[in-house]
């Protein structure tokens, strides 16, 4: 994929991580899926689409509340480990760009898209989303990222990808309300967004593998400065990290409702 609003237009594919995606970022604590089912989104009863589905860490972790699941991503290497992982549950996984999935219309009560809002391109999909989802069904963009500014382990970190990728634009989030282009809201209304503070729990393996699993690192470079950035990531963390240790992140969800 290449798109030139992101790391100035430096190709990145999620299907080279597939394997470190699939062991080290399923990393989201259980209140980041139970606010959204709080909100009546992902349960009993609902048919829900996931979007830039991944490894199917949504569909996966939110079968719980009691919604039939459908992932959507455009790495087959993703698809494969999102299969893999879900072997006995109930997920119906499609290989397709999310622009270009194809299902009957008024398909799903609600469709979610995780970490990947921005690498959509939105007026080829808003008609697509109107047509899949049933009247009054619902949108909802998530993301939940570390926070630089606030924690020293996930700087300095971020410091090292910078250093190997210094167009990354994943750096220097803070926390904020999750963008909503403009273009949604001739067909959707926005009826609800929070963003709050959630603190994750990882190891010095765990922190190193969710760095390297991000597209900044594993997704863009190449073989040989993936390995040098993580033998110089484990340095560092021996260094500035205890075994065990939470790093301050924000979440943030929108929730449109289709016109």
């Amino acid at each position: 994929m290449v798109n030139e609003k992101i790391d100035g237009g430096k190709a990145f594919d999620w299907g080279r991580t597939s394997e470190d995606y699939a062991k080290f970022r399923d990393i989201y604590p259980d209140e980041f899926y139970e606010r959204i089912a709080k909100r009546g989104l992902c349960v009993n009863g609902q048919n829900v689409l996931d979007l830039g589905t991944g490894t199917g860490v949504i569909p996966r972790n939110m079968r719980k509340y009691g919604a039939k699941w459908t992932g959507a991503d455009i790495a087959e290497n993703q698809i494969e480990q999102a299969r893999r992982l879900s072997a006995g549950m109930d997920i119906n996984y499609v290989c397709s760009p999310v622009e270009e999935a194809e299902f009957p219309e008024s398909s799903f009560d609600v469709v979610t898209a995780c970490q990947c809002f921005w690498y959509f391109h939105h007026e080829t999909l808003i008609p697509k989303l109107c047509a899949m989802l049933k009247d009054g069904g619902f949108f909802v963009p998530m993301e939940m990222e570390w926070l630089p500014f606030e924690d020293e382990i996930a700087r300095q970190s971020e410091e090292l990808v910078l250093k190997y990728n210094p167009n990354w634009t994943g750096a220097g989030m803070k926390r904020q309300e999750l963008f909503v282009p403009e273009c949604y809201f001739d067909k959707f209304k926005l009826v609800y967004h929070e963003e709050y503070a959630l603190p994750v729990h990882f190891t010095r393996e765990s922190w190193n593998g969710r760095m390297k699993a991000c597209r900044g690192v594993g997704a863009s470079l190449s073989e040989s400065e993936t390995a040098a950035w993580e033998k110089e990531h484990t340095a560092l963390l021996e260094k500035i990290a205890p075994p065990e240790f939470d790093v301050k992140h924000f979440a943030a969800f929108a929730v449109l409702e289709k016109l």
